[in-house]
């Protein structure tokens, strides 16, 4: 589970859940993107869904601010675990290798968190957590590229802590498969104080969904991708 630091990981248990995914940036699509790889293999026209898919080139990759993210946001975490998601692992069981539980089981790893709200105002970020809160201030620490088993990649935005809590994180780190100023529909979050081991991070990955959307929207805006 994801706080204020992030513990390593194994590159043996690390490899394992990279072949289960087939690429562990992409995570809300992961099951579709390895059999997408071959098709990119000789394709240099990248559209919107093969950047989705971690499918671009580098001149294609633009910095982002903070806004993109602005909002208020809810972790899907909760909707996990009294089923409301249901219908998105049976969903993804229908088109994948896998059984809705095995899938089930995946993603209760990936989107586990304590975190269940993140509220960004401007430059201020602020987690909530079981009725308390604690809010940093961050700036552009540039962006990570990263490349994955399947071969494709992701982008990492990042942002460093400039003020606020003592319990703020030092970095955040921003994914949801976009790499190009554009308003985030939901996002992938690392957090942590040390920067460079959250770029190993690929086995929890806290997502939110804007804090509006009633379970049942989430889990049809999850079965649109």
């Amino acid at each position: 589970m994801q706080q204020t630091f992030t513990k390593p990981i194994s590159a043996l248990f690390a490899g394992a859940l990279i072949v289960f995914s087939a690429q562990a940036s992409a995570e809300t699509r992961s099951d579709n993107s390895h059999a997408h790889s071959e098709k990119h293999a000789h394709d240099h026209d990248h559209g919107a869904d093969d950047i989705y898919d971690g499918y671009f080139d580098d001149d294609q990759i633009k910095a982002r601010d903070l806004s993109d993210w602005a909002g208020d946001w809810q972790s899907v975490y909760p909707l996990l675990q009294d089923g409301t998601l249901d219908p998105v692992m049976a969903h993804k069981a229908a088109d994948g290798e896998k059984t809705a539980a095995d899938y089930t089981a995946y993603y209760q790893t990936g989107y586990a968190t304590e975190v269940d709200r993140i509220l960004i105002e401007g430059d201020s970020v602020t987690f909530f957590e079981d009725g308390t809160s604690w809010q940093g201030r961050y700036a552009d620490d540039g962006h990570e590229v990263l490349t994955y088993q399947a071969g494709n990649r992701g982008v990492r935005y990042i942002f460093e802590k400039t003020g606020g809590d003592a319990e703020a994180p030092a970095y955040i780190q921003f994914s949801d498969h976009a790499i190009a100023p554009t308003d985030a529909g939901h996002f992938h979050l690392y957090w942590g104080d040390d920067r460079a081991a959250l770029l190993e991070e690929i086995i929890n990955w806290p997502t939110y969904y804007p804090a509006n959307l009633s379970g049942d929207a989430v889990a049809e805006e999850m079965m649109a991708h």
